[in-house]
């Protein structure tokens, strides 16, 4: 039995009942966009009313409210809707991996380590995304330790990605277009700035412990 014509690559790929996608590139990308943007707006207005939270904590917060709604709803989607290539109407989750899924066809075949590795992401990660907003937020004493786990996790994950693709011949892509945009582009920012986010949790670590074993001392003096 052979698979429906669709764009990825391998061509021989089956794909059982493929429906094209509905909405345009430009369609797709730019309410991506806005809606990152709205929720990026939101977390910034309200976290600078009160005035209390740094230029930093602030972006902080913006961050981790769109990298956990992007890995819950959009990730998410790809994990609990095997058959999103087959809907047909423009559903625009599904609109979404069809048009990724020319960056990286292993979305598109249901690829085992993709859905594992995204799996851990929508279901564990997102929601400690959303937390790590709320700790910052309310000053928990756990933020710096939350937020370095989650940026290790999104490394890993990013990791493994990249490195499954490489062993399996990096041929995933059904344009240079789309691999650089796609494959290349839109994932190089959870390597960048996780990250970052990373060694400045480390040093606020490292500092505070240094601080209470420094405090120890001079009790015990």
């Amino acid at each position: 039995m052979t698979g429906q014509p669709h764009p990825y690559v391998p061509r021989d790929m089956e794909l059982k009942d493929f429906v094209p996608g509905f909405l345009s590139q430009s369609t797709i990308v730019g309410v991506y966009a806005i809606s990152a943007l709205l929720v990026v707006s939101v977390i910034w207005v309200f976290s600078g009313r009160s005035g209390k939270f740094s230029k930093l904590n602030r972006v902080l917060m913006c961050w981790w409210a769109f990298t956990g709604l992007t890995h819950i709803i959009l990730e998410g989607y790809f994990v609990f809707s095997p058959e999103f290539y087959k809907v047909k109407t423009p559903h625009f989750l599904a609109e979404v991996w069809k048009e990724y899924s020319k960056g990286d066809s292993r979305y598109a075949g249901r690829d085992s380590g993709i859905v594992s590795v995204e799996g851990i992401t929508a279901v564990f990660e997102g929601p400690a995304s959303l937390l790590a907003v709320y700790a910052i937020a309310t000053g928990k004493s756990y933020s710096y330790i939350l937020q370095f786990a989650i940026s290790l996790g999104q490394l890993y994950g990013t990791f493994v990605y990249y490195i499954t693709a490489l062993l399996d011949g990096d041929d995933f892509s059904a344009s240079p277009f789309f691999y650089y945009a796609y494959y290349i582009f839109a994932n190089f920012w959870w390597i960048l700035i996780p990250s970052l986010i990373a060694m400045h949790c480390w040093k606020k670590i490292c500092t505070a412990v240094k601080l209470q074993g420094s405090q120890k001392k001079t009790k015990t003096r």
